[in-house]
């Protein structure tokens, strides 16, 4: 990791909440709510523009901050230590898990600000003046709902602008209900004119299977949009529904777990973004733990607590093969399995001693036994070895390659289970056929609690941990290092709008909390 590229982002982070402090003449950027000016739109050229907010998309998916971070460190699955001056970074990534976060947070706004201009551009595609093709239109629709879907999703409520609008007009707001149905009906025009997609390379791109997983999403958490707090059983068929379409568009679960995240087709790949996955690979690596393409070494910053580590069966004080641990968790190689199959470097849940490419024990760079332990000191004051790291992409298949995955079926899979759970029916066979796949023991029954922690356990930093954690009522409870002012507070399942959208956009209302 560059500690003076870090410190030199904290200390822009530290200026900017000082020019909202001191005054209101601020630069505005467009996705504040201001968006670039529109007057006279004649429409854009739908493919290549489309074309670019894909990109755009994938690569907010790939950034180990912003969308990532809000996601995920802000959660008990993630956190990013400080090492000595690394990661320090003036506390941006400890008030994420500690749940003391600002209004002026970079990763808040510039989240805010990226999926904002997705949901703009995407409305310049649909515009008839652009002469979107009916596919071109669909797939825009579907992006623009995936965008929305989480706007609402992380700050409850959306700024919309009409592609005719100046930037003299002040983006109506609309409500978490109004995106929600905003959402909904962009993803059922869609349908009828998204291809039906299979497990295949073109899973890339937006399909009939993708806008039905964005749609299970949308009903399973509709309860929480909504604001009743009680799941309708329409909304749970729907959800059920969606998968079966999933289904029969020939998806299906697959062994092999870390398989699944490999380059290559497989029966699990709902949709993937074409964006490197160095990101999930090297920013828990030490710096020691090489390979081809990344001679560097890693970035030594993310770890888990041992409390999420101990959702998965094995021993606690060690993960190497035959630890009894079921396949989720990986594993890490030892001096007689270290090899040019792994380049020494284990899967999953990396913990105690770290090997090379030939079976020699790892040092780190103060000449310790490179050994990862289960407990941190607290959030600073840590060394080069405190801390569980996960690694679920693997450099063997790549140090930076081009494919991650954004919906996967066993997620689907568990949203079907969890609806019929909520639906009032017994989801133990389906949560077994998932747990026997992945060489777990099978359950006698199934509670909230263990579907909660049986998606933690298949879907680790795949994106949903802070949305599930709501949805189970479990956000705002206590885990290691969170400020015990924080534990219960139900203001923090919504970020604050950013202070320099509020300036931009006299529509907007801040969050209760902030």
């Amino acid at each position: 990791m560059n500690t003076k590229l870090f410190t030199k982002r904290g200390l822009m982070t530290a200026l900017s909440a000082l020019l909202i402090i001191s005054c209101t003449d601020l630069e505005i950027e467009e996705t504040d709510s201001i968006f670039e000016e529109s007057d006279g739109f004649s429409g854009v050229p739908a493919q290549s523009s489309l074309t670019q907010l894909y990109n755009d998309i994938f690569g907010q998916l790939g950034n180990q901050e912003d969308f990532f971070a809000l996601n995920e460190v802000s959660t008990d699955e993630l956190l990013v230590p400080t090492r000595g001056t690394d990661w320090g970074d003036n506390g941006i990534w400890r008030t994420l898990h500690t749940h003391t976060w600002a209004t002026t947070h970079d990763y808040i706004l510039n989240t805010w600000n990226n999926l904002n201009q997705n949901v703009f551009r995407a409305s310049e595609i649909i515009d008839p003046r652009s002469s979107p093709t009916p596919q071109e239109e669909a797939e825009a629709r579907f992006l623009r709902a995936f965008s929305m879907f989480w706007v609402m999703d992380l700050y409850g409520q959306v700024p919309f602008r009409e592609v005719d609008e100046g930037p003299e007009v002040s983006p109506r707001v609309l409500t978490r209900q109004e995106a929600y149905d905003f959402v909904l009906d962009d993803l059922t025009r869609a349908l009828p004119n998204l291809p039906v997609t299979g497990p295949s390379p073109q899973t890339e791109f937006a399909s009939q299977a993708s806008a039905h997983f964005l749609l299970a999403k949308l009903h399973l958490n509709a309860h929480i949009y909504n604001g009743t707090g009680t799941p309708e059983a329409s909304d749970m068929t729907a959800v059920i529904n969606a998968v079966d379409a999933i289904a029969g568009d020939g998806f299906g679960l697959q062994s092999g777990y870390f398989e699944i995240f490999e380059e290559s087709v497989d029966n699990e790949t709902i949709w993937w973004a074409r964006t490197s996955v160095g990101n999930r690979i090297w920013n828990g690596l030490h710096y020691n733990q090489i390979a081809p393409g990344n001679d560097g070494g890693g970035w030594n910053g993310f770890s888990t607590l041992a409390e999420f580590y101990d959702l998965f069966e094995g021993d606690p004080n060690t993960n190497t093969v035959g630890s009894g641990q079921e396949e989720r968790r990986g594993f890490v190689p030892d001096a007689t399995n270290a090899n040019s199959s792994n380049l020494g470097i284990g899967y999953g849940f990396l913990l105690g001693q770290q090997y090379d490419v030939n079976g020699n024990p790892l040092k780190d760079r103060i000449d310790q036994p490179l050994a990862f332990t289960r407990e941190l000191p607290g959030l600073i004051g840590n060394n080069e070895r405190t801390g569980i790291r996960v690694i679920k992409y693997h450099p063997v298949n790549g140090s930076f390659t081009s494919h991650e995955v954004v919906f996967r079926y066993a997620d689907a899979h568990l949203m079907k289970a969890e609806a019929m759970m909520r639906s009032g029916g017994d989801p133990t066979a389906m949560v077994n056929e998932l747990r026997i796949l992945r060489q777990a023991d099978p359950l006698g029954a199934v509670t909230e609690s263990d579907l909660l922690a049986e998606r933690g356990r298949e879907l680790y930093i795949e994106f949903w941990r802070r949305n599930d954690l709501i949805r189970f009522g479990e956000f705002t409870k206590d885990w290691e290092f969170k400020e015990p002012a924080s534990v219960g507070d139900i203001n923090k399942q919504l970020y604050p709008i950013p202070a320099n959208a509020l300036l931009s956009n006299p529509n907007l209302v801040q969050n209760p909390g902030y």
